[in-house]
């Protein structure tokens, strides 16, 4: 892998981090904001996994569909197929209530 290609990879990861951290944040405070929570916890999914991708030389399409990168991604490896289940879970965030 060029370094290019390495850097399409570290960029996908430090989105992915940086919105899980998000999330964690979202979720922690004193009015925790779950539905924005969960948003940033799919978008750290998808991020993981189209940084998984690049790093493979696995071009993916333009997408936020979780359930087709993990699909993808289980295509060239066997371990994603243990989250094909969850990926095509759709959560209504409306249904998220704060406590």
């Amino acid at each position: 892998m060029d370094e290019a290609a390495r850097e399409l990879v570290r960029d996908w990861l430090t989105r992915a981090s940086h919105d899980l951290q998000a999330a964690r944040t979202l979720a922690a405070g004193k009015e925790p904001l779950l539905d924005t929570a969960i948003y940033h916890c799919q978008q750290a999914a998808e991020k993981a996994v189209k940084g998984w991708l690049q790093s493979q030389d696995n071009p993916f399409p333009k997408t936020h569909d979780i359930e087709e990168l993990v699909a993808q991604a289980a295509k060239l490896h066997g371990d994603f197929k243990q989250f094909a289940k969850v990926a095509a879970v759709e959560i209504d965030t409306a249904d998220v209530v704060s406590v």
